[in-house]
């Protein structure tokens, strides 16, 4: 290892081996996919860059002089279809390798790569095209999504070329398929052409390409990449972001996922229509050189995930909440060897106590929390030489001045709920705009200058601090209910409920209440074997006053099969107010009397 990742930072520490310092700085024409990923190449072409592989048996093992061989003749198939310089490219690639092709290549171009879900429904997919004029789209071939494209096609006037990728099996034949395993190895890379009409066809079109692309002049400080952020309300915003935002990610790889870059490998679930995916699957582990593990698959099991653990190695791992409580549930997961894994991390949802307990006395390691958005790399999170406490996020990342401010834009106290902002107007003359945050949300000024005014980006999340400087999540700035002059906020109370053997989701949201102003309203998804009753509700109830303050506990308890949410897995619990205002008592169950109802 070279130690790459030292032309781009200043680090210092402080007697106890904690950072307190950690500044980044780039040339004016940085590119991620040829400084990093290129320089790699050339110096250590051997290197190992990435493991892939999917359910059907298929496996590549991908060095850095791989990825660049096969990003450079991606770039030169794209430049032949048209994509120049400041183009924005829909990808939708699940996790097939040749989405790592497709986002060295567009680096390298100068385009823009867009990030999306398979998931997505024709609304949503016309919404996207049109709202950024995307002219190319890069689509798998395996579920529908295909044809959500074809079918959204009419409507979209910008959209002229539509690019198809054989994606193999994709992991959804993974039980009921031939084995693939003839697909692996370097023979077997792009080798499955996808026909259709209107469409050209990746993989045929890759092969036939140039291995020689000579690099093109681009900047830092233009786009990068883009993604559609899905909020609990309106339509997604276009987050923005330049190449500083590569190197931000040097604080989520080194420092909360720990990782190890000479014979390690790091594992992060996640779909690379998510932002979780670049920050697991691409910038700050490359920019440390070290190696990823990708696994293509449609549904998660996680006997096979612990499977993949213990055959491949995985030395540090990152998944949410909810997939370490399925990993947890395993009856005999004593059968499987995790003891491969350093270091685990996760983000995204609440970590309950006892989940970050069980999880510590069968691998005797601590989950580190992290917090960060699709507008951000991780800025507050457990790092090395700090000792996790469940349920806090941890301190923030010595490269942000983060701060918890309240409505009138002064700084809380401690134990003071405020929202987590971070300064923008740094002070600094080499580095007046803090690296990786948000450029802007894409042609749309107002909702920019709401989130970074006043010299500071202001996160909508809110948290309060303890004597120790952690952080301590709260929920979004619109979700927060305000009851007989408390503050309350949803994520503890669902983090609560959702340990109860019941409960298998949960959305805690605010109803109006003529004494109280608002009242905290619980809506849940029963795991199976339960229904619902008025024994239960009072059970649910009685079990949050146990587990916290008793005026935070549900007054109004309502169980539907499903929780609305959006194309990005988040609940809409603006959508359970709009209900609620239309007929608040239509599926509610009222507390008895003995618990305040």
């Amino acid at each position: 290892m070279r130690k790459l990742y030292e032309r781009y930072v200043d680090e210092h520490y402080d007697e106890d081996g904690l950072l307190v310092h950690f500044k980044l700085h780039w040339p004016e024409d940085y590119n991620f996919a040829y400084d990093i990923v290129d320089d790699i190449a050339e110096a250590e072409p051997d290197r190992p860059a990435m493991v892939w592989c999917n359910p059907e048996g298929e496996e590549h093992c991908f060095t850095f002089a791989d990825l660049k061989y096969w990003s450079d003749k991606t770039a030169n198939f794209l430049v032949s279809t048209g994509v120049k310089a400041g183009d924005l490219v829909l990808v939708i690639l699940r996790r097939h390798y040749q989405f790592w092709f497709m986002a060295l290549a567009l680096t390298k171009i100068g385009a823009v790569v867009v990030p999306a879900t398979f998931m997505l429904k024709e609304h949503d997919l016309e919404y996207r095209v049109n709202s950024a004029d995307i002219a190319t789209v890069v689509c798998t071939d395996v579920g529908d999504i295909a044809d959500v494209v074809d079918n959204s096609f009419a409507n979209c006037p910008s959209l002229k070329t539509r690019i198809l990728v054989n994606g193999g099996g994709g992991g959804v034949g993974s039980r009921n398929t031939p084995d693939d395993s003839r697909l692996s190895g370097p023979d077997g890379i792009c080798s499955m052409p996808a026909v259709r009409e209107g469409w050209l066809d990746f993989n045929t079109e890759v092969l036939a390409a140039s291995a020689e692309f000579t690099r093109r002049p681009t900047k830092a400080a233009d786009p990068m990449i883009m993604y559609f952020s899905s909020g609990t309300a309106g339509n997604p915003k276009m987050v923005l972001h330049d190449s500083s935002y590569s190197l931000g990610h040097l604080g989520t790889a080194r420092h909360w996922q720990q990782i190890r870059s000479d014979g390690g490998i790091h594992f992060t679930i996640a779909d690379t229509g998510w932002g979780k995916a670049v920050w697991g699957k691409l910038y700050g582990q490359f920019v440390m050189e070290a190696a990823i593990f990708t696994y293509d698959f449609d549904r998660f099991v996680p006997e096979e995930i612990c499977a993949l653990i213990q055959k491949y190695q995985i030395s540090t791992f990152c998944v949410p909440p909810t997939m370490y409580r399925m990993i947890m549930n395993i009856p005999n997961l004593g059968d499987y060897d995790l003891s491969s894994i350093e270091h685990s991390v996760t983000a995204g949802e609440a970590l309950s106590p006892d989940l970050f307990e069980s999880w510590r006395k069968h691998t005797g390691l601590y989950i580190f929390e992290g917090f960060g958005q699709t507008e951000t790399p991780v800025t507050i999170c457990n790092i090395n030489r700090m000792l996790p406490k469940p349920g806090s996020m941890g301190r923030p990342l010595p490269l942000y001045h983060t701060r918890l401010l309240d409505e009138d834009g002064k700084e809380c106290a401690m134990g003071q709920t405020g929202e987590i902002c971070i300064r923008t107007n740094t002070g600094d003359p080499d580095q007046p705009y803090p690296p990786g945050i948000l450029l802007e949300y894409y042609r749309d000024p107002k909702k920019t200058a709401e989130a970074i005014c006043d010299g500071w980006y202001h996160s909508g999340d809110l948290a309060w601090m303890d004597e120790e400087g952690y952080y301590w999540y709260v929920g979004r700035n619109d979700d927060v209910i305000k009851s007989s002059g408390y503050r309350i906020g949803p994520f503890e109370i669902e983090s609560v409920l959702i340990e109860h053997p019941a409960v298998a989701e949960c959305a805690i949201t605010g109803v109006p209440d003529p004494l109280r102003g608002t009242t905290v309203k619980a809506t849940v998804v029963l795991a199976a074997g339960y229904t619902p009753s008025d024994e239960l509700t009072a059970e649910l109830q009685e079990w949050v006053k146990q587990e916290t303050a008793p005026y935070k506990y549900p007054r109004i308890v309502s169980y539907i099969d499903a929780l609305p949410k959006t194309v990005n897995g988040k609940i809409r619990r603006a959508a359970i107010r709009a209900a609620d205002t239309e007929d608040a008592d239509s599926v509610s169950r009222r507390a008895p009397e003995e618990f305040g109802g």
